[in-house]
């Protein structure tokens, strides 16, 4: 079959101007979500860091292009040590527990804990780690470093590593707290049980994944500060693997001056929570890459912006965000090749959890593309550390593009119950 030369060319030149459109039309969309505010730059103060506003959008003063990034604010110190002054006090009782559903849930559960053996003056056994799946579990050691929980307790309660032998699971009691339990609540639900039985097993409820403090709540009890805030760290071989991926994220990040962005975005729970839908009140309660990428885009951050995402692997539906922020990673990505096989490809995800939170606790912005205990539990963990860059998505169309119109209402409205513990 003979060809046609005039029908070839035409053809060639008809796919060119179809490619150089959709280009166009590609850098048009995105360009016009930063649409520049005509003005000149002026200078604000959020947390107590300087940030310039130029242009409509938010960078710091110290004249950094490359996004709206701030500083960070280290002049908080924890407050407990003035606080706890009695020994630890222990009987010959024993308090029990686990450790399930990841870190966020690991946080409160340690502190729930901590506050019913403190106030019955009773001996805190280490707690296992459970995950979700039948079988799945661990000792406390091989994720959390025992020693150091045990010496930060060691003037509140006792910590034993194991129940003695003599000791039965089988006779315990087991007591439903509610999260945040209270010495009020101990004495009056609890101590009549544990005098009867002698020892009983915790297991904390969540009636409410809110961490906000109110003016209801009086202070936080001093105990609970230094169990959520203060005891509970990686061992060192996992603080080691989790330090070294931080490092190769800033490594990706030089232009920015070392600095990345941590999402908390996994496929599994948007698909549950159906993120196309409004929570409460007509607002949304999670965010699709998409929607993270236009968000980030909107508030001026680079395409060279180096993002770490917690979804265990790569899935197609991140592509989108990859391709506006090629420096997007997950963790097989920037895990040194010798501990994926510990890390990455055991049947237990508590190694990953871990990971993940550590790394969104250090990252120099937070952003939860989900609500939730893993949001509320890490804002409070960047408050301890003085990294309090939390921004919250919202629709593009609804907001300016100020970063500070996004910063979390724990960090804004200083309601994050962190704030009772540090001063």
């Amino acid at each position: 079959m003979g060809f046609d030369l005039r029908q070839v060319v035409a053809g060639i030149l008809t796919i060119t101007m179809f490619v150089m459109l959709g280009q166009m039309l590609h850098r048009d969309y995105f360009d016009s979500l930063q649409e520049k505010a005509q003005g000149d730059a002026q200078d604000i103060e959020f947390e107590g860091s300087k940030v310039a506003v130029r242009d409509g959008l938010v960078g710091t003063v110290e004249g950094n292009s490359n996004g709206p990034w701030m500083e960070d604010n280290t002049d908080l110190n924890p407050c407990w040590p003035t606080l706890l002054s009695d020994e630890a006090v222990s009987s010959k009782g024993y308090v029990t527990f686990s450790l399930t559903n990841g870190p966020e849930y690991h946080i409160s559960q340690i502190t729930d804990a901590v506050m019913v053996a403190k106030h019955l003056g009773a001996t805190l056994v280490l707690p296992d780690i459970r995950g979700s799946k039948p079988g799945d579990e661990r000792s406390f050691e091989d994720i959390y470093d025992a020693d150091k929980l045990i010496k930060s307790l060691e003037n509140v309660v006792k910590v034993v590593k194991q129940l003695p032998e003599e000791v039965s699971l089988r006779n315990m009691a087991i007591v439903k707290v509610p999260t945040r339990v209270t010495e009020d609540y101990v004495k009056e639900n609890i101590v009549p049980i544990f005098k009867s039985k002698g020892n009983i097993r915790v297991a904390s409820y969540f009636p409410s994944v809110n961490l906000r403090k109110s003016s209801q709540d009086g202070e936080t009890d001093p105990v609970a500060c230094l169990a959520m805030f203060g005891s509970l760290e990686l061992q060192p071989e996992v603080n080691a693997v989790a330090e070294s991926m931080v490092e190769r994220l800033r490594t990706h990040s030089r232009k920015s001056g070392g600095r990345f962005i941590a999402v908390d975005l996994r496929i599994d729970v948007l698909e549950k929570k159906n993120c196309h839908t409004t929570g409460v009140g007509g607002s949304k309660t999670c965010y699709n890459a998409q929607e993270i990428a236009l968000f980030l885009r909107k508030l001026g951050f680079a395409s060279d912006t180096t993002i770490y995402l917690t979804q265990p692997r790569w899935d197609s539906s991140l592509n989108i965000l990859k391709d506006i922020f090629p420096k997007t990673f997950t963790k097989e990505a920037i895990m040194p090749a010798s501990k994926r096989s510990k890390y990455l490809e055991s049947e237990s995800s508590e190694y990953e959890n871990a990971i993940d939170f550590y790394i969104s606790s250090r990252s120099d912005v937070f952003i939860p593309a989900i609500s939730g205990l893993f949001y509320a539990n890490t804002v409070g963990k960047r408050i301890a550390l003085g990294k309090t860059q939390v921004l919250v998505p919202a629709e593009i169309s609804e907001t300016s593009g100020l970063a500070t119109d996004f910063i979390s209402p724990y960090i804004s409205k200083k309601n994050h119950l962190a704030y009772s513990c540090f001063c």
